[in-house]
């Protein structure tokens, strides 16, 4: 008796959260030790969170949940995809990409959740944590949460898909900035770090996510007899909500392109309105240079070198020869 405690205490650490929905929005916490003599009524579900990365939860996975070998295996595969499978009997596999939203996490790094769900148990896993687990079990609390498996699986698709609807809204939020300051002040310099790190997070969600778009246009065709009869309409309006946010990620990257686009154009007319000044400063006292650089020769001959006004003279010289040369720029349309 003693060792089969002891075993049950080392499977229910990987277990997070256990909870049997009562049908009105409402469940009852339960331990470990109360699944093996669970019985649940027709109104009753199960929803069991286990933690994916802890070691007990594949034994109990392949020991004690009553799921296939390739269930299993899919489950506990290292990396995922999102996608939809259905089993046999009705039930589904269903993997769910959602925004890393925990302390000190890489904007980046996306969190998988994974899901075993039929008309009366869904078993999700996830390796980090996700914080829609927690909103559903404060919505059980307050009496108004999911009433079945398939308002479960619309609960967490809802979660997610509203904390991308976030994410994307900062996201363009800060390239709306950077527009309307690029647009409005010719002498604005954008900053050039952050937008590329905000348009390489832009492609990131869109590469990741776009394979979730799928699943819920396959949710909304689904057939299976225990989703309630209005589901159809809650998948088909987040597969509507997730195609807008890809589609607004796929703007904000064309976005944040044109804003480094139009710096880059600017900075080029700088440099060659620079460039063209310098080449008409350096063509203006060219001939200068060269008749000074004449007259400071130092040998005998020079024009004027004993005359009392020969540095006058030269100097006037020099002032026509600039006048000249300033007149003629001008004809040419050069200044």
């Amino acid at each position: 008796m003693t060792a089969s405690i002891q075993h049950s205490d080392r499977l229910s650490q990987g277990l997070l959260h256990a909870f049997v929905l009562d049908g009105r929005g409402s469940a009852q916490a339960i331990s470990f030790a109360q699944l093996a003599q669970l019985q649940l009524t027709e109104q009753q579900s199960l929803w069991l969170h286990w933690d994916r990365s802890h070691q007990h939860t594949e034994q109990w996975l392949r020991e004690a949940s009553g799921l296939n070998e390739f269930s299993c295996d899919l489950l506990l595969e290292e990396s995922t995809r999102p996608r939809l499978l259905r089993l046999e009997n009705q039930e589904l596999l269903l993997f769910l990409r959602a925004i890393n939203l925990n302390t000190n996490a890489d904007a980046d790094d996306m969190i998988s959740l994974r899901l075993f769900v039929n008309q009366q148990h869904i078993y999700s896993l996830r390796q980090r944590p996700v914080q829609v687990t927690h909103e559903l079990i404060k919505a059980f609390e307050k009496g108004f949460g999911p009433k079945n498996t398939s308002e479960i699986l619309l609960f967490f698709a809802q979660s997610l898909t509203d904390r991308l609807e976030h994410t994307v809204s900062q996201l363009a939020d800060s390239v709306d900035q950077e527009e309307a300051d690029t647009d409005n002040n010719e002498r604005h310099v954008p900053v050039v770090l952050p937008l590329l790190q905000a348009r390489r997070r832009a492609a990131n969600l869109r590469r990741f996510l776009a394979p979730q778009r799928d699943v819920f246009a396959m949710l909304t065709l689904s057939q299976e007899t225990w989703f309630m009869h209005d589901d159809t309409l809650y998948w088909n309006e987040l597969n509507n909500r997730l195609v807008l946010h890809l589609e607004e990620l796929e703007l904000t990257r064309e976005r944040i392109g044109l804003v480094l686009e139009t710096e880059h154009r600017r900075r080029n007319e700088r440099i060659s309105h620079t460039m063209y000044l310098l080449t008409i400063i350096t063509g203006f006292f060219l001939p200068m240079t060269f008749v000074t650089g004449l007259l400071g020769i130092n040998v005998g001959g020079i024009p004027g070198a004993d005359h009392p006004y020969g540095f006058f003279v030269a100097c006037v010289l020099l002032a026509l020869l600039a006048v000249s040369q300033w007149l003629f720029f001008r004809w040419l349309r050069w200044v």
